[in-house]
């Protein structure tokens, strides 16, 4: 029995050292080649197999001397060639852009598709021409200034983006050139204002687009509001409003301006490994988010009579407020909510609007 283990523990050994007699040098542990050895190497690779620098480049990319060798000091300037750039580059020029791209499209035709089979929400009693104030003077300045802001950038985004492969077989080199240019600086200095337009939002917003329990109502009821104009009481912001609210102007707004900041000021020593990740979720979040919005902003003009008028004048008529936000509008008439004062003056008065 001892021999037997004996001899298995020699056959093992032998198997053992047979393996590492086939290792190269390097993978046994071997002195890395000195420069004069590449050199030669090189030389030698250029008879064997002209143009094939492959070794050569192999060194570059893992960053070994003395191809590297700078006398600038920083986080990456002994970074010649930085692979995951590659990476990257597939990634923008693949799946953001192929799937992003259709998902802007398709939203856009569901959204036609939707408006011309059936048309826009109307009212279904006739106004009274009493009208209550729904959004105060800052409520409107602040919302116009998100959404100014907004389809500045979002626009002179999908330019730069997408502007290659749309705009410049039509407009060629010269004004495709001069109109990326714009788009770059406008998207560069607009985002600051968006910045914070889009946190003065939240302050004044916020408490409106708490949670509430007949939420779960108009979600059920949503398909039926809105293709068949359906009555289904809501507070001063619907349950699609403040789905609005939360998903796209608090969660993916702080996305793309969290990764737009680490675009917007590459002088704070991230690699640029960082910045490609941060470009990655900055586009994906920043196309849903111009993806989604076009659902607001139909809603916000032709798919929802009168909407438009609310933001626009800051009043809105009793009717509208009744059909569409029947619990805000029970509020304002029981003196709950201050915003609008007891007594609506009709619309053709002279004073129209009323103080709060």
């Amino acid at each position: 029995m001892n021999f037997v283990s004996r001899l298995c523990l020699v056959v093992l050994l032998s198997l053992a050292g047979a393996a590492l007699a086939q290792q190269s040098p390097a993978q046994q542990g071997a002195p890395a080649q000195s420069q004069e050895e590449r050199v030669k190497e090189q030389q030698q690779r250029t008879q064997t197999q002209p143009g094939n620098n492959a070794p050569v480049w192999r060194e570059v990319r893992q960053g070994q001397s003395p191809y590297t060798n700078s006398t600038v000091k920083g986080r990456e300037t002994n970074v010649l060639v930085q692979s995951w750039g590659e990476t990257w580059r597939q990634i923008r020029n693949g799946p953001v852009m192929f799937y992003g791209g259709w998902l802007v499209v398709l939203v856009l035709v569901a959204i036609l598709a939707f408006y011309f089979t059936f048309g826009a929400v109307k009212l279904h009693g006739r106004p009274t021409g009493r009208l209550l104030r729904r959004f105060s003077t800052v409520d409107q300045v602040v919302h116009w200034s998100v959404a100014i802001s907004f389809c500045v950038l979002g626009l002179s985004g999908l330019i730069m983006f997408f502007g290659k492969h749309v705009l410049l077989p039509i407009i060629g080199y010269t004004l495709f050139g001069w109109l990326t240019a714009l788009s770059k600086n406008l998207h560069n200095f607009i985002a600051p204002v968006f910045i914070v337009s889009v946190a003065a939002m939240v302050v004044l917003y916020i408490r409106h687009n708490l949670p509430k329990s007949y939420d779960f109502q108009f979600l059920v009821n949503a398909w039926n509001v809105m293709a068949r104009g359906k009555h289904v009481p809501s507070g001063k912001f619907n349950a699609g409003e403040k789905i609005w609210f939360w998903g796209g102007v608090v969660v993916l707004s702080v996305v793309v301006i969290w990764s737009g900041l680490i675009l917007l000021f590459p002088n704070f020593d991230q690699t640029r490994s960082v910045m490609q990740e941060a470009w990655i979720w900055h586009a994906c979040a920043a196309l849903l988010y111009v993806s989604i919005s076009f659902g607001h902003m139909y809603l916000g003009t032709i798919g929802l009579e009168g909407s438009y008028q609310a933001m626009r004048s800051g009043y809105v008529d009793e009717t509208w407020a009744k059909e569409h936000h029947e619990i805000w509008y029970n509020e304002v008439k029981s003196g709950q909510r201050g915003a609008a004062a007891p007594g609506a003056i009709p619309a053709g008065a002279p004073h129209m609007k009323e103080k709060a």
